[in-house]
């Protein structure tokens, strides 16, 4: 487990009464991530996620975060409930870290990628795209543009059966080209180890996703490119060089092959 800082019973109880949790019953250690030390604290009032930031955060970013999860919230994406200090501060300091509570979300990461569950998580990303955009800033590329996710990957989606039961962590929240976090969603979420997309989970996702909001002529043409953008910096990031062109190659033509069956 990454556990970078214990914390006494004095600073749990310090937490605790900073944002009102009521009467700790318990504090388990939780294996999550490399960068945090992140407990789940158990009261009379529930269960809550307590975490603390190793390094690099940002109370800022953390303010961000917070409010992207309240608006979604609001808009019926599953996303944490946030919890804030008397003076509506998302985060307080303890042992010199940064700290943000939020509340405990049902379900479990999935082991297993389902067409069901495909068509839920494009319905999903769809309303995280069409809930944060203040307007589709389309530029000279004709693509619209607005905030996302940034890191929707199988660590950050919890499922309840079929059906998306939650989404964390949105600190990688940034503003991008929608059909991008698409693309990065179908090389994460359907493709097989050699890169070639799946389309038995790519159709259901993307007509999850349209369900919500239609993609445009122009993202149609140029998701697969930004599938193969995806598979690259995947095979990348895990050094499988001797990979890289076949796989990008892979994502592309399985990509394209894909979206011109299923483009209007």
């Amino acid at each position: 487990m990454a556990v970078f800082t214990d914390l006494t019973e004095v600073e749990c109880r310090q937490i605790a009464m900073a944002y009102r949790l009521g009467r700790l019953t318990s504090v388990i250690g939780i294996a999550d991530g490399d960068a945090e030390t992140t407990f789940l604290f158990r009261s009379e009032r529930g269960e809550f996620i307590v975490t603390l930031f190793e390094s690099g955060a940002d109370p800022f970013d953390l303010e961000r975060a917070f409010r992207t999860m309240e608006t979604l919230s609001a808009a019926g994406v599953p996303c944490p409930t946030t919890f804030r200090t008397d003076a509506g501060a998302a985060t307080v300091t303890v042992s010199g870290k940064l700290v943000a509570v939020v509340g405990f979300m049902p379900g479990s990461r999935p082991n297993e990628i389902t067409p069901e569950k495909s068509r839920a998580l494009g319905g999903c990303v769809a309303r995280i795209h069409q809930t944060l955009r203040r307007s589709f800033d389309e530029g000279r590329s004709g693509l619209p543009k607005g905030p996302v996710h940034g890191a929707l990957n199988r660590d950050n989606v919890f499922f309840l059966g079929e059906a998306v039961s939650g989404v964390i962590n949105f600190r990688l929240r940034h503003d991008d080209i929608l059909v991008a976090e698409l693309g990065q969603v179908l090389m994460r979420w359907t493709a097989r180890a050699d890169g070639m997309l799946e389309n038995r989970l790519v159709r259901p996702l993307l007509a999850g996703y349209e369900e919500v909001r239609r993609l445009t002529a122009p993202e149609w043409r140029a998701l697969p490119a930004f599938v193969m953008a995806a598979a690259a910096a995947e095979l990348g990031k895990d050094c499988r060089l001797t990979d890289f062109e076949a796989g990008t190659f892979k994502a592309f033509h399985s990509a394209k092959a894909c979206t011109e069956e299923l483009q209007p």
